[in-house]
């Protein structure tokens, strides 16, 4: 069976569009919801166990039932990536796995007051692990708080996620072009930049990073709507692409 991720939000925190901003960009998605982008975040689907992958969306509760996913899967624990789960753990029944990185201040009271959240599931970098046959590697990223991307990897096929990011720890990009992804799923929050910004990609450092990794597929998140505002009237070279909330990403 096909690996399948499913892109449930590709903005940032401060989401499309922006409060108060009347932008080219804003106003289209105010007016098309295709265009509008909720926290980054994805579904993993393989064989016929789900993974959220992130759970910064609100109102996630709102969108599965009890047994509908089997884990979350936390980048880091920035708000914009768990709040979901805030309402989410005063629910009632069986426990469910939360595995994410070993950072021991995680966000505001969760680890205190966890309900129904199991947070026993650290992940240390480079040490792969299975959920359901699905292999995963924690790749250590560069950000404001400890992040990790993962590589999945099937039998027949692998896929890198790496947000939230600005470029790439070298181990981590020497890791990925000895393992070489048919998909990667990046930062990439702004517009061409003389240099990388602080915490975030820009589309030059997305260029130069898989210079390296050699990836044919390459599908930018995290987009800030002055990222849209650029991408509305420039082209994007071959074998990359802008992501939107409810793309589907199949690998076989």
């Amino acid at each position: 069976m096909s690996l399948t991720l499913t892109l449930s939000g590709t903005g940032g925190a401060q989401l499309v569009p922006a409060f108060g901003c009347s932008c080219a960009a804003c106003e289209r998605a105010r007016n098309h919801p295709h265009y509008r982008r909720k926290p980054c975040s994805a579904v993993v689907k393989f064989n016929d166990a789900v993974t959220l992958l992130d759970a910064g969306i609100p109102d996630l509760m709102d969108h599965w039932l009890p047994g509908e996913f089997q884990q979350f899967l936390l980048t880091h624990y920035h708000m914009d990536h768990v709040q979901g789960l805030f309402p989410l753990r005063w629910g009632v029944g069986d426990k469910i796995p939360v595995y994410g990185p070993p950072d021991e201040q995680g966000c505001d009271d969760l680890f205190k007051h966890p309900g129904i959240l199991d947070f026993s599931h650290t992940l240390e970098p480079f040490v792969g692990f299975t959920l359901q046959a699905l292999r995963i590697t924690p790749l250590p990223l560069n950000h404001s708080k400890l992040t990790f991307g993962y590589l999945f990897e099937t039998p027949h096929s692998r896929v890198a996620w790496l947000c939230d990011t600005a470029g790439l720890p070298e181990k981590t990009l020497k890791f990925l072009a000895n393992n070489k992804p048919q998909v990667i799923v990046i930062d990439c929050s702004h517009e061409p930049r003389a240099e990388t910004p602080k915490n975030h990609c820009d589309f030059n450092t997305v260029i130069e990073l898989n210079k390296h990794m050699g990836c044919p597929r390459v599908i930018l998140t995290h987009i800030s709507h002055q990222f849209d505002c650029w991408l509305m009237d420039n082209a994007l070279p071959q074998g990359f692409e802008a992501g939107f909330d409810g793309m589907v990403i199949r690998v076989d």
